[in-house]
């Protein structure tokens, strides 16, 4: 019985009077579909693998509208966003991980080249929504309820549209011409968005401009303070001011030696704001280690490149301008900085403070129902609904990371709920696929392809201006970089389960409809399922 194929047994076979040895098949193969990591990890809840199955095919705008389905600002991303999808991408295991950001900012800058324009919204609901702030989490949901059919409009404090895209992120990093190209888009399908109004009284403004629900989404503004000793002329500004002053077109004397005091994102873009005001030296003051950062390690690894000095395990006890005093830290057992009492004088003709932002909710604490976290942020449902009805919260004022990927993630999220909330009914998530982990592919099927370069701006060239440091990929090294992913756990129609099986018992249903199975041919021997790179066969229990 050596040559019976695996997991079958002898079966008596009556038929015209001859008994021969035949198969019982105890188990048989099924397509499925399994969860991407990347989708997985994306918290703008984009189908990342979809669009990457468009741009490999050369299918741009169809990659693009793919991509607009779940996220409204995709050159933003493809700039700004620090990609977790990439931190956890099959491909980092055999090579390096699909550069899923620059074949995303390809794709919309390709767009706004080309002129590619959103469909319009279906016929309206007669449902009105206020969207309060007119960042990243209050334009995707502005955008996410229009096309839901809703009337939306949204009351913004600031001078201009864009919240913390406009006035925390440099141009360097994000030029202002795209961040208004993405955001016409936006007004385009019939959002209105009022600035320089800054909501006092949100029952008022929810009865007067009969809106039906409200999502608040004002950000994290307002800069943490701290006392240093210091004399009345030393020179201290909070970062949020500093970057805010600096995006509005100002350019403020900040003198040769500014020091930074913290250890985050906004740090490190504080300093290298700094470098191109002209500072000679930009040192960042943190007081604990490198490995304890809150700020991404390529934002770290960017600033030390354009000269920005870090002094790990300080912290300042006095500004005396120029004299900056510091104390030496010392980790204790539980990985926390103390102080040791050893102290160094370093100079600096500025302070920029940045130790992290605080949202501006005292406008909700008259709001019956809603609750407050101690640290300020808004406690809300898993809806993102507060605890008053028909209110609800998102974006950097809810309990979260504070980007602006996750900002776009809770304004497709709460407009998801909204919309059911003016239906009157619940929205329900489908069940989520099981995850296509690394582990469970059949690489042998890909080859090392080695990832394709952004190219940037030389070191001694980035400081000398505003002008953005980081390129985009041509058409050809975008297509490339499409063609690395794995499409793990989907799939691609490669056609070896067509050439595996020794029953002829996978039928191909043409380009784009993928296979079937013929199950009386298939013995069950699992070919296809080992030699499918992607892991989208399973084997699974013959029905009883």
């Amino acid at each position: 019985m050596t040559g019976l194929p695996r997991d079958v047994t002898p079966l008596p076979d009556l038929l015209h009077g001859r008994v021969r040895a035949g198969p019982v098949r105890e188990r048989r193969p099924v397509y499925v579909d399994l969860l991407p990591t990347c989708n997985a990890g994306c918290p703008a809840g984009e189908n990342i693998q979809a669009w990457l199955a468009h741009a490999q095919a050369g299918r741009h705008e169809e990659a693009w509208r793919e991509l607009v389905q779940d996220n409204p600002f995709p050159a933003i991303h493809g700039r700004v966003c620090y990609h977790p999808c990439e931190s956890v991408c099959n491909r980092a295991n055999l090579d390096s991980a699909v550069s899923i950001h620059s074949v995303e900012r390809f794709l919309s800058d390709l767009a706004l080249e080309r002129g590619w324009r959103l469909d319009p919204p279906p016929t309206s609901s007669g449902k009105r929504v206020l969207v309060i702030g007119a960042g990243p989490s209050g334009l995707s949901a502005a955008y996410h309820l229009t096309r839901l059919g809703h009337e939306v409009e949204i009351r913004d404090a600031g001078a201009e549209p864009g919240g913390m895209m406009r006035y925390g992120i440099p141009s360097y990093r994000m030029p202002r011409e795209i961040l208004d190209a993405e955001l016409t888009r936006i007004t385009a399908l019939g959002v209105r968005i009022i600035c320089e109004h800054r909501v006092e009284d949100l029952a008022a403004e929810q009865r007067e401009g009969g809106f039906d629900a409200v999502f608040v989404a004002v950000g994290a503004h307002l800069s943490k303070r701290v006392d240093i000793p210091a004399r009345d002329a030393a020179r201290i500004v909070d970062a949020v001011s500093f970057l805010r002053s600096v995006a509005s077109g100002e350019r403020p004397v900040v003198g040769r030696r500014v020091a930074v005091y913290g250890g985050g994102n906004t740090a490190m873009d504080a300093a290298r704001v700094a470098r191109r005001l002209g500072a000679d030296e930009a040192l960042i003051v943190y007081r604990r280690t490198r490995a304890q950062m809150p700020a991404h390690v390529e934002e770290a690894e960017d600033a030390e490149r354009e000269g920005v000095r870090i002094n790990w395990l300080r912290t300042i006890t006095a500004f005396d301008g120029p004299a900056l005093t510091v104390e030496v830290m010392e980790l204790d057992e539980s990985g926390y900085p103390r102080p040791t009492g050893r102290f160094e004088t370093l100079a600096a003709d500025t302070v920029i403070l940045a130790l992290g932002q605080q949202t501006d909710t005292a406008f909700l604490r008259e709001v019956p129902g809603v609750e407050f976290e101690p640290d300020g942020t808004v406690l809300v449902s898993s809806s993102l609904m507060t605890g008053c009805p028909g209110v609800f919260a998102g974006g950097d004022m809810v309990p979260s990371e504070r980007t602006v990927t996750v900002g776009v993630g809770h304004g497709k999220k709460a407009a998801r709920h909204i919309d059911a909330y003016l239906r009157g009914a619940v929205a329900a998530s489908p069940p989520k696929h099981e995850l296509a982990t690394f582990d469970s592919l059949h690489l042998w099927y890909f080859g090392d392809a080695a990832r394709r370069q952004q190219p940037e701006l030389a070191a001694g060239e980035r400081v000398a201006d505003f002008g953005e440091v980081v390129g985009g990929l041509s058409e050809e090294e975008a297509t490339y970089e499409a063609r690395r992913c794995l499409s793990c756990g989907n799939c691609f129609e490669c056609d070896g389960c067509l050439g595996a099986c020794p029953e002829v018992a996978v039928i191909k249903l043409g380009v784009g409809h993928r296979y079937k199975f013929d199950y009386d041919r298939c013995t069950g021997c699992g070919a296809c399922f080992e030699q499918c790179p992607v892991h989208a066969i399973e084997m699974v229990p013959e029905p009883a």
